[in-house]
């Protein structure tokens, strides 16, 4: 018995020794996983292929808060956490700056003004010492036509809850349930008067799973067996928020084209994405073949087999008639 201990402390001390080698996230991380792009979600796939307007729209996004002011959930302890991300406003520019391919949105800079503006005067200041009186200035910035304002307004914990177990003998396994709803609002506001143009308001689910199951059975008189295990998978918040957003972004450029503000290239293209959005109240990807862009031809029918000749029936030798003789 001593001697299985000491082995065990041996092991346990290598394993250790192991694990310190590499940093944890380090290339030499057995555990550690590479960094990739976020994941496109359904929303953001159709936002993306949206038909283009008749012209590129100059907005500004200043904020995008979290205006629900709740922290992460936590039954031990106080969390001060936010349980939804604060970055609102980056997931908003980067939204607005992907929709319809890049061909809907000139989004211009006004969340991180105050550097924008203090680097612009640090390449003037530089100009002048250089050229004095002769140095160009910069061109003025361009400045936008209509403000997207909003934010998240709510999230709704344990919306919906369930769950299901049995157990025989020892031998059982649960599974648990739940659902959380983002819900986000996005207006656009006109800068020259004040007028909010269009006004929208998406939701967002966000599930939550758990899976476990256990074994709890004496396999002898003195001998109990106990296995437990289990899995649990949570949908990402931000990632949640950022397509409910995609969503406010879809239905807000339908809301111009209704109220006349802006119009598609495409006409008709445009009519058919609304009205799956008016029918299914969500995004969904309409394929259409646009003017200019080349058809699918379809595939060749089929070339019958070659109809053999008929056969050739050799006509039928007709007899002449009899000769008749003469009369006297």
């Amino acid at each position: 018995m001593t001697r299985n201990k000491w082995m065990d402390g041996v092991a346990f001390v290598a394993l250790a020794c192991v694990l310190a080698g590499c940093a944890p996230g380090s290339a030499d991380d057995p555990l550690s996983r590479a960094a990739t792009m976020i994941q496109a979600t359904t929303t953001g796939i159709v936002l993306e292929k949206l038909p283009p307007p008749v012209r590129p729209l100059d907005v500004a996004v200043y904020s995008f808060p979290d205006l629900t002011g709740q922290n992460k959930e936590n039954d031990n302890f106080a969390e001060f956490s936010h349980a939804l991300t604060q970055g609102g406003a980056d997931i908003l520019t980067d939204v607005a700056t992907k929709a319809g391919g890049g061909r809907w949105f000139n989004v211009v800079e006004r969340a991180g003004l105050q550097s924008l503006l203090q680097e612009r005067q640090i390449i003037q200041n530089t100009r002048n010492s250089i050229f004095g009186k002769k140095a160009e200035g910069l061109p003025a910035l361009r400045f936008a036509g209509i403000i997207l304002q909003g934010g998240v307004i709510g999230y709704d914990t344990n919306q919906t809850t369930g769950g299901l177990g049995a157990n025989y003998l020892g031998i059982g396994g649960t599974t648990n349930y739940r659902e959380d709803v983002v819900t986000v609002a996005l207006r656009a506001v006109s800068v020259s008067t004040g007028r909010v143009v269009a006004s929208v308001t998406t939701t967002k689910t966000i599930y939550s799973v758990l899976l476990d199951g256990s074994i709890f059975k004496f396999v002898a008189v003195d001998k109990l067996l106990q296995i437990e295990g289990g899995f649990t998978r949570n949908a990402p918040i931000t990632l949640g928020v950022r397509e409910a957003v995609q969503l406010a972004v879809y239905s807000l450029i339908f809301e111009g084209v209704k109220n006349n503000l802006w119009q598609f290239q495409d006409a008709v293209a445009g009519r058919t994405f609304m009205a799956e959005l008016d029918a299914q109240q969500r995004a969904v990807d309409v394929q259409l073949i646009l003017p200019g862009a080349p058809s699918v031809p379809s595939p060749p029918a089929p070339t019958p087999p070659p109809t053999p000749p008929a056969p050739t029936i050799a006509p039928t030798p007709v007899a002449p008639p009899p000769a008749t003789a003469p009369r006297s």
